[in-house]
């Protein structure tokens, strides 16, 4: 009897640690398309700016496009960030191919979900319902989790600073 209690607070233990891990493996489906970990870069300070990131892998036989992303914000617009002269660009990318058998991956530096005009920072923990919508597809909507800036590996910067986007 002794050990009961002990084997009970370590099964907590690991469930607790584990919890993250299992929150964070959400998927979402529509037909071919394969939505994985839709998730957003905490905030730095009072940004009014916010990175979401997420890999869609297309299990179909022709390219569906992603042509719009619909959220409860001012603005919201796929990015790609790239070298220019050795120096970080951003541009608005209204329409993301999604080929056939193959699988696109947002990721810091690359390309990401913009979130624009944010009232309050997002915080880690923090649940954000989005809408991706495809030209095949149609809507699907998703849910992406904030999580903290050092698990996401976000050097890019977007939630550091408040860009400019109103002309994209």
């Amino acid at each position: 009897m002794k050990g009961r209690p002990l084997k009970h607070t370590f099964l907590t233990l690991a469930a607790a640690t584990l919890l993250p891990v299992w929150a964070s493996a959400h998927e979402f489906t529509a037909g071919a398309l394969h939505i994985d970990h839709p998730y957003i870069a905490a905030s730095i300070g009072a940004a009014r700016t916010g990175a979401g990131y997420v890999a869609i892998t297309n299990t179909g036989d022709a390219t569906d496009t992603l042509i719009a992303v619909e959220a409860d914000f001012p603005k919201v617009a796929v990015h790609r960030t790239e070298d220019r002269d050795g120096m970080a660009q951003m541009s608005a990318t209204p329409r993301l191919d999604i080929p056939a058998g193959a699988t696109v991956n947002m990721a810091p530096g690359g390309l990401h979900i913009m979130f624009m005009g944010l009232e309050t920072p997002f915080e880690p923990g923090m649940q954000v319902p989005a809408t991706l919508i495809f030209e095949q597809a149609g809507a699907v909507e998703v849910e992406f989790v904030v999580e903290e800036r050092a698990a996401v590996g976000d050097t890019a910067g977007h939630g550091g600073h408040d860009m400019d986007h109103s002309g994209h």
